[in-house]
């Protein structure tokens, strides 16, 4: 038995930032590989940034680098997404996940979903 619980989406203009955090209960964190994915509405879900469960090696999509940074606490339980320099193509829903194997997170099938946090930026 596992859960994640996302809080930190809001609605901000472009510039701005946002923390996102993911609290897991039911596992330890720190055994699995986690990650923070974006939806659009019609569209796909993607990877933003992955953290691997052993070496803590990271990895962003494209698009954020430079701009995003996905941490963890594990003392906490708990992974982040600092997110700075927002811009409106950084809209859509935010997930977090975490996977037994780094590559299960990479491939999108990950044992344990959050529920979702919105996030909105405009000019």
């Amino acid at each position: 038995q596992g859960q994640l619980v996302e809080s930190g989406g809001a609605s901000v203009q472009t510039g701005g930032t946002l923390r996102l955090s993911c609290a897991a209960s039911g596992i330890t964190f720190s055994r699995y590989s986690g990650g923070w994915f974006l939806q659009v509405p019609g569209k796909e879900r993607e990877a933003v940034a992955t953290l691997h469960s052993l070496t803590g090696t990271t990895h962003y999509a494209d698009s954020v680098k430079g701009r995003f940074t996905i941490s963890r606490d594990n003392d906490k339980n708990m992974l982040f997404l600092q997110m700075d320099g927002l811009r409106p193509e950084d809209t859509g829903m935010y997930y977090c996940a975490a996977a037994s194997a780094w590559v299960e997170l990479v491939r999108k099938r990950p044992q344990y979903w959050g529920q979702g946090t919105q996030v909105t930026v405009s000019s």
